[in-house]
């Protein structure tokens, strides 16, 4: 790691990347929206208040994960030539650098 001034980070997570994972946190928490207002009455907001509680704790690391996984795998560590690193380019072409390691 002694060279570490010759690589780069480049994330290349778009919104597509995680549209899918938050369609799918939106569906859970209306389902359990849902739920909550079927255990609505006098004797049982108790049930519904937990319900809602007890879904959205045991989704929410599975959402996590799947953020962070997602995000891990769109990180990319580029080599960078200390040469042309003091010039940046205008048109923003990085076709010099070379992908060393996908992580993830």
């Amino acid at each position: 790691m002694s060279n570490i001034q010759n690589y780069r980070l480049k994330c290349t997570l778009t919104f597509g990347d995680i549209y899918g994972q938050i369609i799918v946190w939106l569906i859970v928490i209306f389902l359990s929206l849902a739920s909550a207002l079927a255990l609505w009455s006098s004797a049982r907001q108790i049930y519904a208040l937990a319900t809602v509680g007890l879904i959205l704790v045991l989704s929410l690391p599975f959402l996590l994960f799947a953020f962070v996984t997602t995000l891990l795998n769109n990180i990319q560590v580029l080599s960078v030539d200390p040469a042309t690193e003091d010039q940046p380019s205008a048109t923003g072409n990085q076709s010099n650098q070379q992908p060393v390691e996908t992580i993830g």
